[in-house]
């Protein structure tokens, strides 16, 4: 009950901070119940005068709110499918940028991470020089040699920060959820504890290391990308060391003009690194906004900050594959059959009237420049084809689509004229003749009879449990299911929160109409 209270006093706070700087009128209030729609009337009273467009008011709440929030608008701008292309497309403009903390904060977590003194783990250590939500950077320089390095510290407090903003999150999404049917099929609660896990990693910097380290390997070879090398040796929860990048952020046109960088040539690397990291390895970047890119001296592109990262299976690989090539050659029943093919749209639904579909998707942006094609707009249609045809969200591919918008918006900065499907098309015939292929094949029927050799290995554990499960469901059909007392009390505990919860809402409801009356 007190924690309740605690955490409508915090989301009291924050609705009022979102009425004051004017984002509740971003929300479209058409879908909303009369009580909704009465209750964003009253809060809007209190708006600020001279309010900027969307993306500064949403800016402006959110930065306000502190890091927490900032990070939670990060997070939703990558989730187009629940707040809507628009809204994601005003989040993108969110910057994470925070005061640095100080000096003497900074050395004394490091000394702590690595039990001595800074001497004896860098040679030079400079102040902060970029400052985050979840951490701040120095550059400095090791002992072992004449070597720049990048350290990432993790701020002080802010897994205490996060764990209370994002109880408080929780239960605003668990209301929306009980009070408001129609937000369910937004899945609030889902999409607060992705953001939970994603934050929990992000603020050990070990996993962002060892990402960083993985990405590192997938890419030795390539000619025109890298990751920096992390230093394992000055790496810990809380700090983590790598190499310092020495290049241009894709950020500064100029900058790269007056170094004589072929812009077009970058554009290509972009795209192409982008899909050759999703197909091949399965694990891409997922923050490849301008700040994170550079282009070093050698005219390579460089990736920095892992901490947001997206994984593929092989199934959604052949499916992103498949997908791409049935767009380059406009063969749309080929790319509706693979949906239907991969089960991600229902087999009540025609092949043909969602082929149809993926025509209107496909052919509006064929022979067309980049600068001539709005990706938000073609994000926002495939995600109205989708609902149509009851496609299931897929939050991988949600990630995947939405990185690849960014992509192309990078790609599309360096190069107005750039053809995104002529640049693709390599990547993606050589993944298919490569793993679809005669060889592709054989490595697949490789791998399913190891799959078939391992189910008969395990065969008469398989059947000796399955007789139990019999016996037990025979027993249960005779004599009924029963409930353990520990059960039994669990949903008694359900009942009487239940009961407390229809309280709490009706306090949240009078505190937010109070709060628009003010």
């Amino acid at each position: 009950m007190i924690s309740s209270l605690i955490h409508l006093a915090r989301l009291s706070r924050v609705g009022f901070v979102l009425a004051r700087e004017g984002a509740l009128g971003l929300i479209d209030t058409a879908e909303l119940p009369p009580a909704g729609r009465l209750a964003i009337r009253l809060a809007r009273v209190i708006e600020r005068p001279g309010l900027g467009g969307g993306a500064e008011r949403l800016a402006a709440a959110l930065t306000r709110l502190g890091p927490s929030y900032v990070k939670f608008g990060q997070f939703l701008a990558t989730r187009p499918d629940v707040v809507g292309a628009r809204t994601a497309h005003d989040l993108e403009s969110l910057q994470d940028k925070m005061p640095p903390f100080e000096q003497e904060k900074a050395v004394r977590i490091v000394e702590n991470a690595f039990g001595g003194e800074l001497r004896t783990v860098f040679a030079e250590f400079s102040p902060p020089i970029a400052a985050a939500s979840i951490a701040q950077v120095h550059r400095a320089r090791l002992l072992s040699g004449d070597v720049d390095v990048a350290v990432k510290i993790l701020r002080p407090g802010v897994r205490e920060r996060f764990a209370r903003d994002l109880g408080a999150m929780r239960f605003a999404a668990r209301l929306f959820h009980r009070l408001l049917p129609d937000t369910r099929r937004l899945r609030p609660v889902e999409v607060v504890e992705t953001l939970a896990r994603s934050v929990t990693m992000e603020m050990d910097l070990r996993l962002e290391a060892a990402a960083l380290s993985e990405m590192g390997e997938n890419t030795r070879d390539d000619a025109d990308f890298r990751v920096p090398k992390v230093e394992w040796d000055a790496t810990a929860r809380e700090v983590m060391t790598s190499e310092w990048v020495h290049g241009i952020p894709l950020s500064d046109i100029p900058a790269i003009d007056a170094a004589g960088h072929d812009r077009t040539a970058l554009a290509k690397t972009v795209i192409q690194s982008f899909l050759r990291h999703a197909l091949r390895d399965g694990f891409f970047h997922a923050d490849m906004h301008p700040g994170n890119l550079f282009v070093d001296p050698q005219g390579r592109l460089v990736a920095v900050d892992c901490g947001i990262m997206g994984r593929l299976g092989r199934a959604e690989r052949r499916f992103l594959a498949e997908i791409l090539l049935g767009f380059i050659t406009r063969d749309y029943r080929r790319t509706a059959q693979v949906h239907f093919d991969a089960g991600y749209v229902p087999d009540y639904h025609s092949v043909a009237d969602f082929a149809q579909a993926i025509r209107a998707i496909g052919e509006p942006i064929h022979n067309r420049r980049a600068d001539e094609i709005s990706m938000a707009k073609l994000l926002t249609l495939l995600f109205e084809i989708t609902a149509l045809f009851d496609m299931a969200t897929r939050t991988e591919l949600v990630m995947l689509q939405k990185t690849m918008v960014v992509v192309e918006g990078v790609a599309r900065k360096l190069d107005p004229q750039l053809d995104i499907w002529g640049t693709a098309e390599p990547v993606v015939r050589e993944w298919i003749g490569h793993n679809l292929g005669p060889r592709g094949l054989l490595a697949e029927a490789g791998r399913g009879a190891q799959d078939v050799g391992g189910v008969i290995a395990r065969l008469p554990a398989l059947l000796a449990r399955g007789e139990k499960m019999f016996m037990r469901l025979e027993k249960a059909s005779a004599e009924g299911f029963t409930l353990s007392p520990a059960s039994t009390e669990s949903i008694g505990k359900a009942e009487a929160r239940g009961n407390r919860g229809a309280t709490l809402a009706l306090w949240a409801i009078a505190l937010l109409l109070l709060l628009g009356l003010l």
